[in-house]
């Protein structure tokens, strides 16, 4: 009984330390600032231009171009919370303002085109939903005006 009990306690340890925890990728690019890349085209383009091998690449863009295959086929598995966010605002930053970066980015690394398609459909779906709750304010406030 004594071992059964040190064998469960030993197990839990190894969880609670995170030795049985899934890999993820590394978490020492984590305090970039995305404000400030996205902001500056000079900076977006060297990291575009590093993805797609057209010119040289920072420490944190060589990390991310060796992750990227990776992350978009197991759709950010490995990817800490920061991480998934951080990349799903980057790449809806770039479909929306930057079309052709993504165009070119799209071509070599989500060549179905799945990733665009499924923002472009949530983001669909946010836009219906905001203007049924727009329609829906104002049959209330019509209402309203009618019955004073």
């Amino acid at each position: 009984m004594k071992l059964y009990l040190l064998t469960i306690l030993l197990i839990r340890c190894l969880f609670n330390i995170g030795v049985c925890e899934e890999p993820t990728y590394t978490t020492k690019y984590d305090g970039i600032d995305l404000d400030e890349i996205l902001a500056s085209d000079r900076l977006l383009a060297g990291y575009v231009n590093c993805l797609l091998d057209l010119g040289p690449c920072t420490p944190d863009g060589k990390e991310l171009k060796n992750n990227l295959p990776d992350a978009i086929q197991s759709d950010c598995h490995k990817c800490s919370r920061k991480q998934r966010e951080g990349s799903e605002r980057v790449m809806e930053f770039i479909i929306d303002n930057k079309p052709d970066d993504w165009t070119k980015l799209e071509k070599k690394y989500n060549s179905d085109g799945s990733y665009k398609e499924k923002y472009m459909n949530k983001k669909k779906s946010l836009s219906e939903g905001k203007s049924d709750s727009k329609s829906e304010e104002d049959e209330k406030q019509n209402s309203k005006e009618n019955s004073q």
